[in-house]
């Protein structure tokens, strides 16, 4: 089976195509981006520049590789798209619609597209938000990928396309840098905090999103992509979690570390964004269809991303304190 990854060189798709190689052979997986990535990704096997919204150019890749399956990680995210929302819709949609268009002719056998929390607004209930619920999204990034669940549910259930997609939480990673989303303050956050000992956040303190670790991200796309078809009973979007937190909640654990630790808050117009979403998620239809379980939590999720990230500078955790 060959797979092609497009947005390869992004927060999810750097670390998303490195565990597909792993898993079936680097020379099975093409990476495919409108830029270069990191040395890693682009020793490891095929890479292909590619402009995610033009079709004959992805067109092409997948015909030259023989690609059964397509992971379209390509996106403008929330922050970002509210500066630029007509690129963000043109590419957040135009690069579905091919994607969904070569399924239809039969060209690919399998679609993974990534939705987001974004789809939820502020009339959506805010506490373990249910799987069918009110959407009515106030961002250009959450109309966006609305409207590409309505889309990939409609493409499955009028020519049959195998299209599969999970709402993403906030993702936290060591690996790769803040993607430009609303929740990124939490992947920032761990970086100044060992680099300066203080951080500035764009949210109030006391702001819960979902959130969940990189690891348990990809393993849940691979789980899902590999379920058998009959398992996936939802074509939108699965809701999937991990855990919720706010600010003060992860700097108080960094502090258990990082006992001279500061934090400030100064909301910017992210904390609009951030109010418009759930600060928790029901992923129970997940579970029961293909069997979806976290593993990392808020404890596990600090020391992991403290313990990586000094790794990388040659320095050793410190202890933390137990209350």
């Amino acid at each position: 089976m060959t797979i092609l990854v497009i947005g390869a060189c992004g927060q999810i798709g750097t670390e998303l195509t490195m565990k597909l190689r792993e898993i079936h052979g680097n020379d099975r997986i093409i990476a495919a981006d409108i830029r270069e990535g990191s040395e890693e990704l682009m020793a490891s096997g095929p890479f292909e520049i590619l402009d995610a919204m033009n079709s004959s150019q992805v067109e092409d890749v997948c015909l030259h590789y023989e690609v059964e399956e397509v992971y379209l990680m390509a996106a403008m995210l929330s922050a970002t798209g509210e500066k630029f929302p007509e690129k963000a819709w043109d590419l957040n949609m135009g690069s579905l619609f091919i994607i969904l268009n070569l399924a239809k002719e039969k060209k690919i056998n399998k679609i993974f597209w990534p939705s987001s929390i974004a789809v939820f607004g502020p009339t959506t209930p805010q506490v373990d938000t249910p799987q069918h619920t009110i959407m009515e999204p106030s961002t250009v990034y959450g109309i966006s990928k609305q409207t590409g669940e309505r889309w990939c549910e409609y493409y499955f259930n009028k020519y049959g396309v195998d299209v599969r997609s999970i709402r993403y939480p906030g993702l936290i990673s060591w690996k790769t840098q803040p993607g430009g989303g609303t929740t990124d303050y939490a992947i920032d956050i761990f970086h100044k905090a060992l680099n300066e000992k203080e951080y500035e956040c764009f949210l109030e303190a006391d702001t819960a999103l979902p959130m969940m670790y990189m690891e348990d991200a990809i393993r849940a796309t691979l789980e899902i992509m590999m379920a058998p078809k009959e398992h996936i009973k939802i074509r939108s979007s699965y809701n999937l979690s991990g855990m919720s937190f706010t600010p003060s909640q992860i700097a108080a654990d960094i502090t258990r570390h990082i006992p001279e630790f500061k934090i400030d808050y100064r909301p910017d117009f992210r904390q609009e964004i951030a109010d418009s979403w759930p600060g928790s998620i029901n992923d129970d239809r997940a579970r029961k269809d293909w069997g979806w379980k976290h593993v990392y939590d808020l404890e596990t999720t600090v020391e992991t991303m403290l313990e990586n990230l000094r790794s990388t500078t040659g320095s050793s955790i410190d202890k933390p304190t137990k209350f």
